[in-house]
């Protein structure tokens, strides 16, 4: 078997030697055969007759040696692909045509493919992902304080939970939290992680130098916590230097010691972003004092669980692990100063496994769905380019019509011409496939650069791996059967003597121009649904700009800043704040100053429910803010007052509330002088004092829901921590100079941080930004490749058809009847292909209903004026052929026919 193979081996890649040891064998048996005839007494010329043809013929013989070797497949193949690719190179403009559709279609596919590769398919770089598992909250989750993106656990229900649990051999947890590298001033962020003690342990994750956190750096009280830094982030801050480890950092003011780097391809759990930084959960309370929720917030959820399955159990048997001692956990886990109806609620909840291989990621939360009907869309590019390309391929098809006969009055077979054809759309396929994998290349790191926002660093591993290249490679192979199988099915039923007399088939003909036909409508159909997205993408996004979001962004700073380096007691950083307020209020250029603990489209939020006794309750989003908070944003009063100096600590709490609050919970009164129980002061009730504008809270697209605003002189919740918003008509940059000397004026230990509130608003819809650039692109890609391939099969059919356009013509026919001739073929095409579009449009519409604001999918506005403008784009594409048509001289049409 092993000689066999390698005689096999060399026929393909030393042909030559094996090619002349065949002529020699085949010499060495005719030789043989001559002795003997010699021997027997023939004459030398009888003997070498005979001897020639009891052994056939040699070319015959060495074609059946050569079949024996089993590799005549790959050697025609290899001919074919030589064959095609001189042919390509002999037609510059169809190759350069045919290539450039393949690149753009498939490179557009595969770009974002290669995002939802990055986003939703790869796993964690970690040992063993499969194994392991987030614990979360079901049902209807978790309610409180929440102070994470990735906020599922308090700490209470976390120390709970590792007594309690056994499902898993390791259990570890982290939270997200920015660090200031900075010693004051403008802040100068970095990426960190705050993780238990068996938190890389969990993952499987070693170092590149240096050592992990283990649980011997997260004890209680840790006072010099040590940290583990990325590799980026190792030469990004220390320049690759080998001794970073064992150096200092500091991190919020504090002192750490780098222990470890862990390896290049560990960017966290989080798939968007790298961290940079990893310090134990001790730490926590160094860095949050007072406001710990490791210590003293201790029911705040802002931790994320994730552990590796014990052997032998099954993710089924973890998961009801987990809702067996859910009860006992969230019992012993409840705010002691819970209400009877929160501490039924806490009792309630039950702990869910999910899987958490892959990671999480709030891109995959807001993108996957976009991103699938995005691939949906550039598919359908692809298929227009296809239908394009079919139709190229049957106009050469046409053209060699006496070439293929030429080749089956030879002998060929009909399956060796079709393999052949199907040889030269491979080749085209494959070389675009190569094209579209660099287009891609370029073309993913600009789309994650869309999805990159002034708050979020995205960070994404968009490199081609085996699934993306798979993926390239088969697009292509599809794209070539696509466009290549019926062109080589036409041209191999060609009869020889028809094409050797001049003549044409009438029926193949005639079979072949519906085809064509049947091509363009489709591409007319398919375009008309993408235009037609375009278009819905592109109004939604309209639309969502131009919605009332209750006040005036421009020209508004938010700022932010951070007094932990200062030390304060609570008391004192309240008086801080008021000072700090007052200053930026007499910063020069500054019209108005507000302090809000919320700030609008930031994507944050604080709920809370108001106990009404008897077991009802009300739910509503919540803000502590100051006097002056709505005149700065621009949201009227609409009755009532605003806060003022009255309402402090002492006196009776207040609230200002929403239009959404008023209809909700007190339709059809006054709202302003009603009253409900505070939530936040136990056995005392708080007054209505206002009534302002809807505002949207978290994002644009979200409905307007109850908000409640209480004064931050009485609800006190910033810890050291404080926002303020700014409304001035200097230019950013002086503006942001000025808020710096002022703050720097009370203390320069102040960590400040701006971002422009328009800026912010524009953030929040990057995703339909994304879908509304790559659906208008795809829009007009297909209608603009629609529109060549209903040129190219009209200037077809007016070439074929001279004969008849001249004899119309001949016989009193003027140019505007035979345009007419033209333009109503062009109708009937664009007429089906609308028709069956906007069916296939009604029916995909459903799939992007949840991506659209303030429109249906269906919407008839937008699907008249995707239908009209691809008629007219279809209409002014006919013209030329029409126009030549119109033009046609009928003796000079005659005579060539």
């Amino acid at each position: 078997m092993i000689s066999d193979l390698l005689y096999r081996l060399r026929s393909l890649f030393q042909r030559r030697s094996v090619e002349s040891e065949l002529q020699d064998e085949l010499q060495f048996h005719l030789d043989n055969e001559i002795e003997k005839l010699l021997r027997a007494g023939v004459p030398p010329a009888e003997a070498a007759r005979r001897a020639r043809l009891a052994f056939g013929g040699r070319d015959q013989v060495k074609e059946e040696c050569r079949d024996e070797r089993g590799v005549n497949f790959i050697e025609n193949l290899g001919r074919d692909v030589m064959f095609a690719a001189r042919l390509l190179r002999m037609n510059p403009s169809f190759t350069a045509v045919a290539l450039l559709s393949l690149a753009l279609g498939i490179g557009a596919n595969t770009a974002i493919f290669q995002l939802l590769d990055a986003v939703r398919l790869r796993d964690l770089p970690v040992k063993a992902p499969a194994e392991l598992q987030e614990v979360v909250i079901g049902g209807d989750g978790p309610f409180g304080n929440f102070t994470s993106r990735y906020a599922h656990l308090s700490s209470a229900q976390w120390d709970q939970l590792q007594v309690m649990q056994q499902a898993y051999s390791s259990l570890g947890a982290w939270t997200a939290r920015p660090f200031n590298l900075a010693s004051g001033g403008e802040t100068r962020p970095a990426e960190g992680i705050l993780v238990s003690g068996h938190f890389f342990e969990t993952l499987g994750v070693d170092t590149a130098r240096g050592r992990i956190l283990d649980a011997s750096d997260d004890q209680k009280g840790c006072g010099a916590p040590v940290a583990v830094i990325s590799q980026s982030f190792w030469q990004r801050e220390f320049g690759g230097a080998p001794d970073a480890v064992g150096r200092s950092l500091r991190l919020d003011g504090h002192p750490v010691t780098v222990v470890g780097i862990t390896s290049p391809s560990f960017f966290g759990v989080e798939v968007g972003r790298s961290y940079d930084v990893a310090v134990p959960l001790c730490a926590e309370t160094l860095v949050k004092g007072p406001d710990s929720q490791l210590t003293i917030k201790r029911h705040n959820y802002w931790l994320s669980a994730i552990g590796r399955l014990r052997a032998g159990w099954s993710a089924e048997r973890a998961d009801a692990h987990l809702r067996t001692i859910s009860k006992p956990l969230f019992t012993a886990s409840s705010p002691p100063d819970a209400t009877p109806d929160q501490a039924k609620r806490y009792q309630e909840m039950r702990l869910k496994a999910e899987p958490a291989g892959k990671g999480l990621s709030w891109l995959r939360v807001n993108y996957e769905r976009a991103l699938w009907l995005l691939l949906g869309s550039a598919g359908l590019v692809l298929l227009v380019a296809c239908g394009n390309l079919a139709n190229l391929l049957l106009a050469r098809a046409s053209a060699r019509t006496h070439e293929v006969a030429v080749r089956m009055a030879l002998g060929a077979s009909r399956g060796r011409l079709v393999r052949q054809l199907l040889t030269e759309s491979l080749l085209l396929a494959l070389v675009g496939a190569g094209l579209g994998l660099l287009l891609a290349s370029a073309v993913s790191q600009s789309l994650v650069s869309l999805l990159v926002t002034a708050d979020d660093r995205v960070a994404l591993g968009t490199s081609i791996d085996w699934r993306v290249l798979t993926f390239s490679m088969g697009v292509g192979l599809f794209t070539c059967l696509l466009f290549g199988l019926a062109p080589a099915l036409w041209a191999s039923r060609v009869e020889a003597s028809a094409a050797f007399a001049g003549a044409r088939r009438g029926t193949g003909s005639r079979g072949r121009s519906a085809f064509r036909s049947f091509l363009v409508s489709a591409q007319v159909a398919l375009s008309l649904v993408l235009v037609a997205g375009a278009m819905l993408f592109g109004r939604s996004l309209y639309k969502l700009l131009g919605s009332d979001v209750g006040f005036r962004p421009e020209k508004v700073l938010v700022t932010s800043l951070d007094t932990r380096r200062l030390g304060f007691s609570e008391d004192r950083q309240k008086v801080l704040f008021v000072t700090l307020l007052d200053r930026l209020r007499a910063t020069p250029g500054v019209i108005q100053a507000a302090h809000s603990t919320i700030i609008p489209m930031s994507g944050w939020e604080s709920n809370t429910s108001i106990d009404l006794g008897g077991g009802k309750s009300i739910g509503t989003r919540f803000s502590p803010v100051s006097s002056g908070y709505f005149a700065t944003l621009g949201t009227p009063i609409l009755a009532g007052r605003d806060f003022g100096n009255e309402d402090s600590e002492k006196s009776q709490p207040v609230a200002i509330v929403n239009e959404a609050f008023a209809v909700k919970y007190f339709p059809g009164v006054d709202v302003v002088g009603q009253t409900f129980p505070s939530p936040f002061k136990a056995k005392q009730i708080c007054r209505i004092v206002g009534l302002v504008k809807n505002t949207k809270y978290v994002k644009l697209q979200e409905d307007f829901t109850p908000i409640t605003f209480f004064p931050s002189s009485q609800l006190f919740f910033t810890g050291n921590y404080a926002r303020y918003v700014v409304r001035s008509q200097l230019p950013a940059a002086e503006l942001t100079r000025a808020i710096r000397e002022s703050v720097a004026s009370v203390s320069p230990s102040i960590d400040i941080e701006f971002i422009q509130l328009d800026q912010e608003l524009r953030e929040s819809v990057a995703r339909e930004r994304l879908l509304a650039a790559l659906a208008g692109g795809f829009g007009l890609l297909a209608g603009f490749l629609a529109a060549v391939g209903l040129y190219g099969v009209l200037s077809y059919s007016v070439a074929t058809r001279r004969s008849e356009i001249g004899i119309r013509m001949a016989l009193g026919a003027d140019r505007r009847m035979v345009m007419r001739l033209v333009l109503r073929e062009a109708g009937w095409l664009l007429l089906v292909g609308a028709v069956a579009g906007i069916i296939v449009t009604l029916a995909a519409g459903r799939a992007a209903s949840s991506l659209l604001y303030g429109l249906q999918p269906n919407d008839p506005l937008t699907l008249v004026a995707a239908v009209s403008a691809l008629g007219l784009v279809g209409l002014a594409s006919s013209y030329l052929p029409a126009r030549y048509a119109a033009r046609l001289d009928p003796l000079t049409a005659l005579r060539q026919e």
